[in-house]
């Protein structure tokens, strides 16, 4: 019976950040921290609002209200800024050869993300090692915290829940769904926080993730 792990990608493998931080000091001016703080405030009440409506335009349209608070007269050419910049985010420096050992060991992987196919699709690129199954929100027309990508993921891998971990760094979009759902849960904590419900482990980043994957799903 096949071992699956399930990741978010951005914040669990890609430092978007570093990536979403950059554009908005770059775009807006200001702190990146206190920028960062309310983007990660309006994205999840846009998505909730319209859970159809296409990633792209999410960070469209929580830049034009992070530009609206500010004073800043949005240029035509800078709606799309995130978007456009998304291709570029790094990716976490353990990231690919943690999931190389997965790969190594058994592991299939899987990524249940907010984003779209075609940026998803560029980041899978950076990190530089595939994956099995991809659900972006696109497809289903739902967003995290929401269960829809879960239930699709099973439906789509007839994978048993009982082989199977969820990775994310994410507590809000992934950590307390996958609770809610009795699902085992790896907390990848890379910003120190404290939260309930708690995962079943916690971890700093992706280092140890495999041996700690194999612990709570032996071969």
């Amino acid at each position: 019976m096949d071992r699956w792990a399930t990741f978010d990608c951005y914040g669990t493998l890609v430092d978007w950040n570093a990536g979403i931080g950059r554009e908005l000091a770059r775009v807006l001016g200001g702190e990146e921290s206190d920028l960062l703080a309310r983007y990660h405030e309006i994205e999840p009440q846009v998505q909730a609002a319209d859970p159809a409506l296409p990633y792209r335009q999410v960070m469209a349209r929580v830049l034009a209200e992070l530009a609206q608070e500010r004073g800043v007269d949005l240029a035509d050419s800078e709606r799309d800024a995130l978007g456009r910049s998304l291709p570029s985010w790094p990716v976490f420096p353990e990231v690919a050869g943690t999931l190389e050992e997965m790969h190594r060991r058994g592991w299939r992987l899987a990524a249940l993300t907010n984003c779209v196919p075609v940026l998803i699709g560029a980041s899978v690129g950076a990190i530089g090692v595939p994956f099995d199954e991809l659900v972006p929100a696109s497809e289903i027309g739902s967003y995290k915290p929401a269960h829809r990508h879960w239930e699709v993921f099973f439906e789509r891998t007839g994978a048993d829940r009982s082989r199977h971990v969820h990775v994310a760094q994410s507590h809000f979009h992934d950590i307390a769904p996958a609770s809610e759902l009795g699902l085992t849960s790896i907390w990848i904590n890379r910003l120190g926080e404290v939260h309930e419900p708690r995962p079943t482990r916690e971890l700093a980043d992706l280092t140890r993730l495999a041996d700690v994957a194999d612990e709570l799903v032996p071969a």
